[in-house]
Parts: structure tokens; C-alpha cells; sequence
């Protein structure tokens, strides 16, 4: 069980870095979704800083510090759930499948934390 952990939380840990560093150099993509679900550029640096906060807490998890992981993942769920939300208030469901695999992400993050850690 403590190998799949790992898996699914260093998946999490990298996809989560990775978005986070695609908002801070705000390359077109990211930004025509954001306008297109009406959140404003200004919060992508915010949102970016999230998405890394929860990146380096669930490293730290596995570190050692393992409930600080499960609140870096719980943070994560709600951080997507907000975002598919956001895609389902605003009917933008052509690329509804990304925020929505990051919160399949989280969960499955989440659920490993809650089973392995003490």
C-alpha cells in the first residue's frame, strides 16, 4: 500500500507544479479558459500559489510530516471542486475533463493519505 502512495502522490506533487509554473508564465491556453469561465488574470498568480502550496504539502507528507500531506490533499479536493464548479456555473464543458482529472488527482491523493498515514 505505502508504494502506491508514493505513486499517487508524487503524479499529484508533479501535475500540480507543473499547472501551478503554466500559470505563472501565463501562456495563452491558460489564460483564454480563465476569461472564457470569468476568472479574472489577476487571481492566476493566486490560484498558481494554491496549486503550489498544495504541490509542496504533500511532498512534505511524504517527508515526514504526514498531516500536513493530508491537509495539503484536502485542500487540493476543495481547490478542484471549486474549479469544476466554476466550469459548471459558467456551462464551459469542453475542457471540463482537465480540472476535473486534477480533482480525481486529489482525491486519490487524499484517500492514500487518510489510509497510510497514522
Amino acid at each position: 500500500m505505502f508504494i502506491a502512495y508514493v505513486i499517487v502522490v508524487v503524479v499529484t506533487i508533479a501535475a500540480n507544479a507543473g499547472v501551478a509554473a503554466v500559470d505563472v508564465l501565463r501562456p495563452a491556453l491558460p489564460l483564454a479558459n480563465s476569461a472564457e469561465v470569468g476568472v479574472p488574470q489577476s487571481w492566476l498568480p493566486w490560484l498558481a500559489a494554491l496549486k503550489a502550496a498544495g504541490a509542496a504539502g504533500l511532498l512534505l507528507g511524504l517527508l515526514g510530516v504526514p498531516y500536513l500531506g493530508t491537509a495539503a490533499a484536502t485542500g487540493l479536493v476543495l481547490f478542484f471542486v471549486g474549479a469544476v464548479a466554476v466550469h459548471i456555473r459558467s456551462r464551459v464543458f469542453h475542457n471540463i475533463a482537465f480540472p476535473a482529472g486534477y480533482l480525481g488527482l486529489a482525491v486519490a491523493s487524499l484517500a492514500a493519505c487518510l489510509l497510510v498515514a497514522p
